[in-house]
Formats: C-alpha cells, sequence, structure tokens
C-alpha cells in the first residue's frame, strides 16, 4: 500500500491531560524515516527541555491554534502564533512554553530518523 492513515487519538498520549497531550504517530504511520507528533499544551505547559544532537535529527513545530515561546539554547526566546513554524538545528537546545491565555496545539516534525 502506498498510504497510511491515522487519528491524534489512535496512539494514547505520553503527557498527562492536565497538561493537554501529546501524541506520537510515526508507528501508527508506518513512517520509516519522519517522526510527526501532536503536541497540546494547556496554558502554563511546557514540553521537555531537549536536543536532538545524539539523532542528527532536524525538527520543526507549526503552531496550528494558540502561542507559544521555544526557549533556546543562549538564552534567546522565540515566539510563534498560529500558522508559524520553526526549524531548529540537532544540536539546538529547545524547550517549548504556553505561557498564553489558551491552549495551544502544535504538529512537531522530526527528520531523518
Amino acid at each position: 500500500m502506498g498510504y497510511d492513515t491515522a487519528a491524534k487519538t489512535d496512539p494514547e498520549s505520553v503527557v498527562d491531560e492536565v497538561w493537554g497531550g501529546m501524541w506520537f504517530l510515526k508507528e501508527d504511520l508506518d513512517a520509516e524515516k519522519l517522526g510527526i507528533s501532536i503536541l497540546e499544551l494547556e496554558p502554563g505547559g511546557k514540553g521537555m527541555e531537549h536536543d536532538e544532537a545524539e539523532t542528527g535529527q532536524e525538527e520543526v513545530y507549526y503552531v496550528v491554534e494558540g502561542s507559544i515561546e521555544v526557549d533556546l539554547s543562549g538564552g534567546e526566546t522565540v515566539s510563534l502564533e498560529a500558522d508559524e513554524l520553526i526549524r531548529l538545528d540537532p544540536d539546538e537546545t529547545r524547550q517549548i512554553h504556553n505561557r498564553g491565555d489558551e491552549r495551544a496545539k502544535l504538529v512537531l516534525i522530526g527528520a531523518p530518523l
């Protein structure tokens, strides 16, 4: 088959629903070279601080709803609103924060795996 489909709710969330939710869809889509996740953050929620230096994976964050701030190495913060994106080098340390008043929803993409 040349395609696969999935729904956000196919896998279980790996984040407690009090903070929003995070769904890893790579396996449900049978993706071999691309990771894709949906992240929803309630106001005050934040993602895990990390980099992808060991994996060599670039990441792209696309904000579907709400607004977020991405804290980067060196103390820089990038603010993003709905329909804005950021691409991150593998060695860039990053942490996503929802410092706004409404739930934020993002699509997170990483490659190569």
